[in-house]
């Protein structure tokens, strides 16, 4: 298409197969945005980075034609007296992002007051970028405030269109919630809302179909990478109709559409008790399992030994073991499950959330291996190929220009799309890259202040540092 204000450089487009495939040209057009604050220091340094390892582990055969797109407060400053308040996020450049497939981006500012609550959010709804895939891996040698951050090799796969983050809330007193309210109060016959007077009212959207997309693309990446296991998080025990219909749907959608590759962790247990005592009655495994079995009402124990059979006509396929050869499917209350990635890191893997669920999970892994400034971020839709790879922190506006930051993030998401192209060899060299050159203590101010006898180095610096050591 034509742009009026972007400049498209020479190179070809990324498409999408009749297969779900990407087809990745030599020299794919990448859309950026540099991002604000420290945004342009931290894309320079990354720029330089993923472009010598394409360089070097292609021989020049391959090379990334990027295209500079605009949103937040450069653009802004560029277009407000054209476009108004569009200039936050032109039409151009969801137009790019729309076209060309693949981008990446720095951290942008939103605006205050009304209007986009979020450039992010509003990006990854426009372009039904579903998953915020979150993968948190250790470094040896970054500073970390747990004992064991090498225990912490997870990959999150965080829902992001719906959950609150949809928007949909009205403030107390408004014309619209008291509207709400009162459909709540005399048509549904609400009796729990605790303070009617005052309240402020949300709806919180999770629907079957945006959970199974999310959990479908979870154990695909899990079956293709060679995981152990997928973690459902949710808060189902409270939440029920919401997080609990989640987890409900998450298993259905595993054992319909995975049937002869997963196992479900109490199916595991079923198989387990059975391969030991293959004489064992269903309703003996039943108590096995569930230890209040005995207490249970006849309806209830019913339904135990209904699993326990269910479970039993899977031995010809994962009896004798063979369960423990295949993808583990579980499910972990959330508050659990943020105690336990602490205590137990090894023993999750890819984990599967919603939205909000995902963000605090995403944010106290990563502050185990060394802080959000090294953490790499996607928005992706499997369906049609459109991803968006981000520095996952702020923009921190008082570093901004100072040559300072650590670019990792950005860095980091730039490895991920590397991966997404399909151009592993270069996306490796960046990862050998990073290991050795933070092996050598020589890091920014962030990680230079808690290592003994580090090197510090300047945004650029540690670019340069990377660069040399490919």
């Amino acid at each position: 298409m034509n742009y009026t204000y972007l400049t498209v450089p020479q190179g070809e487009k990324i498409s999408m197969g009749s297969d779900g495939k990407l087809r990745v040209p030599a020299n794919p057009i990448i859309p950026f945005i540099e991002g604000d604050g420290t945004g342009p220091d931290i894309w320079r340094a990354a720029k330089r980075v993923l472009d010598a390892a394409v360089a070097r582990a292609y021989g020049g055969a391959r090379k990334i034609s990027w295209m500079e797109v605009f949103a937040g407060e450069k653009s802004f400053n560029m277009f407000r007296e054209s476009m108004g308040d569009r200039a936050w996020l032109p039409d151009e450049t969801v137009d790019a992002y729309r076209e060309f497939l693949v981008g990446i981006k720095g951290p942008l500012t939103t605006p205050i007051g009304g209007g986009i609550r979020s450039l992010n959010v509003a990006l990854r709804q426009l372009l039904d970028l579903y998953v915020c895939l979150r993968p948190v891996r250790y470094f040896q040698g970054v500073p970390s405030p747990v004992k064991k951050p090498q225990d912490v090799d997870m990959v999150i796969f965080r829902e992001n269109t719906e959950d609150i983050y949809a928007g949909i809330e009205w403030m107390q007193g408004t014309t619209e919630c008291e509207k709400l309210k009162r459909f709540l109060l005399e048509e549904m016959k609400v009796t729990n809302i605790r303070f009617p007077g005052s309240v402020s009212l949300g709806v919180k959207p999770i629907s079957k179909e945006g959970s199974q997309r999310l959990v479908r693309a979870a154990i695909d990446y899990a079956l293709e990478q060679g995981r152990r296991s997928v973690t459902l998080v949710h808060k189902g025990n409270i939440m029920k109709y919401t997080e609990g219909a989640f987890k409900e749907w998450g298993y259905q959608v595993a054992t319909e559409q995975f049937r002869d590759r997963v196992v479900t962790e109490r199916e595991s247990w079923i198989i387990a008790n059975q391969d030991k005592n293959p004489t064992m009655a269903p309703e003996e495994n039943a108590r096995l399992i569930e230890p209040g079995y005995d207490l249970m009402t006849p309806n209830q124990r019913q339904r135990i030994v209904d699993e326990v059979q269910a479970a039993l006509g899977l031995m010809a396929t994962h009896g004798n073991g063979q369960w423990k050869k295949l993808l583990l499917i579980k499910d972990s209350i959330a508050d659990i499950a943020l105690q336990q990635v602490l205590t137990r890191a090894k023993e999750f893997d890819v984990i599967a959330t919603m939205n909000l669920e995902g963000d605090f999970l995403s944010d106290a892994l990563a502050a185990q291996v060394g802080g959000i400034g090294i953490a790499p971020g996607a928005n992706i839709n499997y369906l049609t190929g459109h991803a968006i790879f981000e520095a996952t922190h702020g923009t921190a506006p008082k570093y901004a220009n100072q040559d300072k930051v650590n670019p990792g993030s950005v860095i980091l998401s730039g490895v991920m799309m590397l991966e997404y192209l399909g151009w592993r060899e270069a996306a490796d060299l960046v990862i050998a890259a990073i290991d050795r050159t933070i092996s050598q203590k020589k890091v920014t101010y962030d990680f230079e202040r808690l290592m003994e006898g580090a090197t510090l180095v300047s945004c650029s610096g540690f670019a340069d540092a990377l660069i040399g050591n490919m």
